[in-house]
C-alpha cells in the first residue's frame, strides 16, 4: 500500500492554481452532446476517471468522442445511442452510471450498466423502479449496479413518473436528461419534496436548455419536459467548485492567498456555497447544514478540526451512500489524528475542534476507503499537523488527477512510501 505523507509548510500558501473543469457539468454535457445530432465542442472539460468512463461508454454506443487537447472533447453523434457489444463499465462514477441507466432506455436493444466493486454497493433501485413505471424493462437484482435495461428505441412510454430522490438528486437528473428523447411530454414528480443537493437539478436543467431542451418547473416537486430532442452546441465548462474547496481550505489554514482564477460568486455549482461558510474560519458556525453542498462537507469537516469551537454537521445522511460511507470515513480519519476529535450522532457528524493540533506531530494513517474526497480533504490536515499519511493517494484521479502537483506548485512537500 502506498502512503503519501505531507510536510507542514510552516508558511502561507500563495500562488495561482486553477481547479480542473467541473466533473458534474462535464458528465452532463458529454451525455447531452452524445444525445444531440451533430458536432459539439466541449471546452474547459475535466479529464479524469469519471469523465473518461463516460466518454468511453458513449464511444461504445456509436458516438464519436475525440480529445483534441487536455481540456476539450469533440462529440459527433447522429443523436441515437446504439446497443453496445459489451456491458458498459463505469468504474465508481456515480454520475455516469445513473445518467446512462436512464439514457439507454432509448436504445434499441439490451444494455448492461455496471461498475467496480464500490459502485456495486451504491443504490440505484429508485431509478430502476421509475424506469419500470415508465414502461422500460429494467432490473437490478441487488438494488445496486449492474443494471440491465432492455430498450425498444422509443424512449419512455408514459407521460408522468414519480421518483424517490431522497438518496440522490442524480436520479432526477438522469430522468430529466433522458426525457427529451421520448415521444411525448413527461412530468417528473418528486415523491415528497425531500431531495439531496437540489442545486444539481438546476445545473442539469441549465445544461439541457443549452442543448435545446425545454423544461418547465411546474412546482417545487414537478418538472415538465418536452420531447424536443437535443441540438449539438459548443459549451464551455466552468471549473469544479468541489475541487476549489480544497484550495480555499489550504488558503485559510495557512493564511495564504491562492488565486483559483474564478471568484466564488461566479460558480453555478452548489458546492460553491461552501465558500461563505469556510470564510468564517476559525469561527465556523456551531451547526452546518450540508444538504445542499454535500461534496464540500469533507473539506469543511477537516477545517473544523482546527476551529475554535466544535461544529455539528447535519443534513448529511446521503454521505453514507457516496463513494464510501463518508460520515464514517471522516470520523475514523479525524480520530486517527486525535482520539475523540469527532464522533457520529446518528447521521450527524460532530467535530470537536482542537486548534492546538496545529504544529503538533502525530502518527495518523488515514484510510481513504479509495475515496478521492477523503484523500484530498485530509491532505489539508497535513498542512497544519505533521505525521499525517494519506493511504492510496492515487484515488484523487477520480476527479482531480493533478491534485498533488497543484499542492506542490504552492510549495507543499510530501513523500511517498510503500508499494502497490
Amino acid at each position: 500500500m502506498i502512503e503519501l505523507t505531507i510536510t507542514p509548510p510552516n508558511h502561507p500558501l500563495s500562488g495561482k492554481v486553477e481547479p480542473p473543469g467541473s466533473k458534474s457539468i462535464t458528465n452532463r454535457v458529454l451525455l447531452l452532446a452524445g444525445l444531440a445530432k451533430g458536432r459539439s465542442l466541449l471546452t474547459g472539460a475535466l479529464k479524469s476517471d469519471d469523465t473518461l468512463f463516460m466518454a468511453q461508454a458513449l464511444r461504445a454506443m456509436g458516438v464519436d468522442v475525440t480529445e483534441p487537447d487536455a481540456t476539450s472533447f469533440v462529440v459527433e453523434s447522429d443523436g441515437v445511442l446504439k446497443a453496445p457489444k459489451e456491458p458498459l463499465f463505469l468504474g465508481n462514477a456515480g454520475t455516469a452510471t445513473r445518467f446512462l441507466t436512464a439514457a439507454v432506455a432509448s436504445v434499441n436493444g439490451t444494455v448492461v450498466v455496471d461498475g467496480d466493486e464500490h459502485m456495486r454497493k451504491r443504490p440505484i433501485q429508485p431509478l430502476v423502479e421509475a424506469l419500470i413505471a415508465l414502461g422500460v424493462e429494467a432490473e437490478a437484482p441487488t438494488g445496486c449496479p449492474p443494471v440491465t435495461v432492455k430498450g425498444n428505441g422509443l424512449g419512455f412510454a408514459k407521460d408522468s413518473v414519480t421518483i424517490d430522490a431522497n438518496l440522490s438528486s442524480q436520479y432526477v437528473s438522469a430522468l430529466l436528461m433522458a426525457a427529451p428523447c421520448g415521444a411525448k411530454p413527461l412530468d417528473i414528480v418528486l415523491a415528497g419534496e425531500d431531495i439531496g443537493a437540489k442545486g444539481y437539478i438546476d445545473l442539469t436543467v441549465a445544461a439541457m436548455e443549452a442543448f435545446g431542451a425545454k423544461v418547465e418547473r411546474v412546482s417545487n416537486a414537478v418538472w415538465r419536459v418536452q420531447p424536443t430532442g437535443y441540438i449539438a452546441t459548443d459549451f464551455h465548462i466552468e471549473p469544479d467548485a468541489s475541487a476549489a474547496t480544497y484550495l480555499w481550505g489550504a488558503e485559510l489554514l495557512t493564511g495564504g492567498k491562492i488565486d483559483i482564477g474564478t471568484p466564488a460568486e461566479a460558480f453555478t455549482q452548489p458546492d460553491a456555497k461552501a465558500h461563505a461558510i469556510m470564510a468564517q474560519f476559525p469561527n465556523l458556525p456551531a451547526e452546518i447544514d450540508g444538504s445542499q453542498m454535500q461534496d464540500a462537507i469533507p473539506t469543511i469537516a477537516v477545517l473544523a478540526a482546527y476551529n475554535t469551537t466544535p461544529v455539528r454537521f447535519v443534513g448529511i445522511a446521503n454521505l453514507r451512500v457516496k463513494e464510501c460511507d463518508r460520515i464514517r470515513a471522516l470520523s475514523l480519519g479525524l480520530n486517527a489524528i486525535r482520539d475523540g476529535l469527532a464522533h457520529e450522532d446518528g447521521d450527524d457528524l460532530i467535530v470537536h475542534a482542537d486548534p492546538a493540533l496545529a504544529g503538533q506531530t502525530v502518527a495518523a494513517s488515514i484510510d481513504t476507503f479509495h475515496d478521492h474526497r477523503i484523500a484530498m480533504s485530509f491532505a489539508l490536515a497535513g498542512l497544519k499537523t505533521g505525521g499525517i499519511a494519506i493511504q492510496n493517494p492515487v484515488c484523487v484521479g477520480k476527479t482531480y488527477p493533478g491534485y498533488w502537483k497543484a499542492l506542490a506548485s504552492l510549495g507543499v512537500q510530501y513523500s511517498e512510501t510503500g508499494q502497490d
